[in-house]
């Protein structure tokens, strides 16, 4: 059998604006059914890699293959007949459904666009069986998408992300903007489409309550650049960068004793401007047990077996450093 190809690959994918390094040599691979979180604080460029995925905008530099067809170069017209191979939920629904067009056009417009040659009919038919598909009545298709709520709006989206079948799905913050009573059903409706539609996501979130629930693996972003890579399982029992650790140190926990036994990571300044990002490591100017080889020093991503981290501090052999004991750096070092 003829293995199937990636549902995404990124190869030294680059952004910048002008002197802004928003993204800057990033590297990923997502197979087929497999969910990967994009995690980091706001300005990081994870958005910014969803954005160059789909070409809302264009790569500085970088490969970018979908289902195993180089897209970064292709043309408007060339790359309108892969469309159908990757969607884009974005993070506010109010803002990416045209108010002046019906639920029911909105849905079934990847499908008018796309290279399939299908007829109003049998349009109307997906698009009632999409609607259905997210939990929604055949109604909704002959209503606008103001008349609906936040909760609906973003299932509205994920209909039409999931018409066309595609085998990428981009989720960019997908329930930040909804009230906290329907994020959990918008999860969930993921989840479920996920496991039986298997189609591979990039889930860009800086929520890890909903990475530990719904992703298989976790790239973590600081300041344009992946600094560790791993699945979820790793990541959460024995995250290797610092800033990692920082990350899930700052994240609540449901249980109050858990949570009091906790030990605070206290990060110094804030998130550096990507026009001007440190020298060597970028996160050593917030990072406590950042040394002299930091500043001169660009660290590579070392192998530790599931997955990798970019720390000089970080050994193949599975010695890793410990922000909330930076008098260990020395030995590690």
């Amino acid at each position: 059998m003829t293995e199937q190809p990636n549902a995404l690959e990124l190869e030294n994918l680059a952004m910048h604006f002008g002197m802004v390094r928003a993204v800057d040599n990033v590297s990923l691979t997502l197979r087929k059914g497999q969910v990967t979180a994009l995690v980091g604080e706001s300005g990081s460029g994870k958005s910014t890699v969803g954005k160059c995925i789909v070409r809302l905008v264009e790569p500085t530099a970088g490969t970018v293959r979908i289902a195993g067809t180089d897209v970064t170069h292709l043309s408007r017209s060339e790359l309108r007949k892969h469309r159908s191979d990757v969607s884009i939920v974005f993070q506010d629904p109010a803002g990416s459904l045209d108010p002046r067009m019906l639920v029911g056009d909105i849905v079934g417009e990847p499908l008018r666009l796309s290279r399939e040659r299908v007829s109003r009919r049998d349009r109307e038919a997906r698009v009632s069986e999409e609607l259905g598909r997210v939990g929604l009545r055949a109604e909704v298709a002959r209503r606008y998408a103001h008349e609906l709520s936040g909760g609906q709006r973003q299932r509205v989206s994920i209909a039409r992300a999931l018409i066309s079948r595609p085998a990428l799905l981009i989720a960019d913050e997908p329930t930040s903007a909804l009230d906290v009573s329907v994020q959990a059903a918008v999860l969930n409706l993921l989840a479920d489409l996920q496991r039986d539609m298997e189609f591979a996501c990039l889930f860009i979130t800086h929520d890890l309550s909903a990475v530990e629930y719904l992703a298989d693996d976790i790239a973590v972003m600081y300041l344009g650049q992946l600094v560790e890579k791993g699945s979820r399982e790793r990541i959460f029992d024995r995250p290797a960068h610092p800033y990692t650790q920082a990350l899930l140190a700052a994240a609540p926990v449901a249980d109050p004793v858990r949570q009091r036994q906790r030990l605070p990571v206290l990060l110094g300044d804030d998130l550096p401007s990507a026009l001007d990002p440190p020298s060597g490591c970028r996160f050593r100017t917030r990072c406590p047990l950042a040394f002299d080889r930091c500043a001169t020093e660009v660290p590579a991503h070392i192998d530790i077996g599931d997955g990798n981290a970019a720390c000089h501090l970080v050994h193949p052999d599975g010695r890793r450093p410990d922000v909330r004991r930076p008098e260990d750096r020395e030995a590690l070092a």
